[in-house]
């Protein structure tokens, strides 16, 4: 949904993910795009990670699938993205991932864009990926940064999606979602303020003292703390 999980998830994917081209594509990247298009175009296979900046106008050939990890925030902007699979009589597939509360918007989607759905049952034997996600973040300032920055981001999409019946700020597990960002910490934000989180446990690491591990970055940091100081 944003520019900041695209960074994010790309990041995580591209090390958690062997063997296989992990491309990512947002609006912020103006002068990339092109470049990075055409290069995924040109691939035998990978994965593209984008905001809808992709969703319409493009033509890649056989795209397998369309995985849309957050409901778009129009229900067209959902036939769109569908459209990017199953090109010139070719056949592919589709999946949107909904929580239990958002499931409304199946009903929604048949009605408006006249597009029928079907539920596919949870994988089984799925690796859990998160301790290692984490373990990025404690490695590297930067990782640890575009975790929460993609955090803050999503609530805040979240916040302006165009069916706010069907997807409702105060319904969200703020503590379950920090979880699947794998953040070692809750983010200062003012959708947050004055609430509590028994179900999330911070690290007990003070996220301060995490480096980055590009030594040019890592100095700024530095020099910027001690003008603090």
């Amino acid at each position: 949904s944003t520019c900041a999980c695209v960074e994010y998830y790309g990041k995580a994917l591209e090390s958690l993910i062997k063997q296989v081209k992990i491309m990512s594509i947002h609006g912020k990247m103006k002068h990339k795009r092109n470049k990075i298009f055409t290069e995924f175009r040109k691939l035998p296979g990978g994965i593209l990670v984008c905001t809808d900046v992709m969703a319409r106008g493009i033509d890649i050939p056989e795209v397998h699938w369309v995985l849309q990890y957050d409901p778009p925030s129009s229900a067209s902007a959902f036939v769109h993205r569908c459209g990017r699979t199953a090109r010139i009589g070719n056949v592919g597939s589709a999946l949107v991932f909904l929580l239990p509360m958002e499931e409304s918007y199946i009903n929604f989607l048949s009605i408006n864009q006249k597009c029928p759905m079907q539920e596919m049952k949870p994988q089984t034997n799925v690796l859990d990926l998160l301790p290692k996600l984490k373990s990025m973040a404690l490695a590297d300032r930067a990782v640890f940064e575009k975790g929460m920055k993609a955090f803050v981001s999503y609530v805040q999409a979240y916040a302006k999606h165009e069916c706010n019946l069907i997807f409702r700020m105060k319904d969200l597990d703020f503590a379950s979602l920090a979880r699947g960002f794998a953040l070692l910490k809750m983010p200062k934000m003012p959708e947050l303020r004055g609430k509590c989180f028994p179900d999330f446990t911070p690290v007990t690491v003070n996220t301060d003292s995490i480096s980055f591990k590009d030594k040019n970055r890592e100095k700024q940091r530095q020099k910027k703390l001690e003008e603090q100081r």
